[in-house]
């Protein structure tokens, strides 16, 4: 009797973004220049935040496939969404693109210090502080690709914007 996929375990689909708490340090020192203090909120919850804003990191992407020739690329505009919790608590979700090569999703490697200024200047924006905006650099660097781009297609990406 052929097997109808009975007892078979469903490939689990690769996550289209991820977050990195381990990069809190960073954020906390920028934090700190300004007498805040914010604690990094672990669950990835929309609906409970008080104020979320999308904007763009730095990082490369490697292609973990070990059949495609890419060794992986940079990007400027790697899309982020940053969200501000009640009780000082803030977390940032990094969305994930495909390879241009072989389409497979790939987690970033963040600049550090790009995700640091990026999400220390929002928090202290929100906070009340006044912040002379962060120079966006707009048409440098190879294209975006909006197809390969998960926060394209979950509508975080500022490139819709353009």
């Amino acid at each position: 009797m052929p097997d109808k996929g009975k007892g078979k375990a469903k490939k689990k689909a690769p996550p289209r973004w991820s977050m990195c708490p381990k990069l809190h340090d960073g954020v906390s020192r920028l934090l700190e220049e300004e007498d805040l203090f914010f604690d990094f909120h672990t669950a990835d919850d929309a609906k409970n935040c008080v104020k979320d804003y999308d904007t763009n990191v730095m990082g490369r992407f490697p292609c973990r496939n070990p059949k495609c020739s890419s060794d992986g690329w940079s990007s400027k505009r790697i899309a982020v969404t940053i969200r501000m919790y009640a009780g000082a608590q803030y977390n940032v979700r990094v969305y994930h693109q495909c390879c241009l090569q072989c389409n497979r999703l790939s987690r970033p490697v963040l600049d550090s210090s790009s995700y640091a200024e990026r999400t220390a200047y929002r928090l202290k924006k929100w906070c009340g502080i006044q912040m002379e905006a962060p120079p966006y650099n707009e048409g440098e660097g190879p294209p975006h690709h909006k197809n390969l781009c998960e926060g394209c297609k979950a509508g975080h990406c500022i490139e819709l914007r353009y």
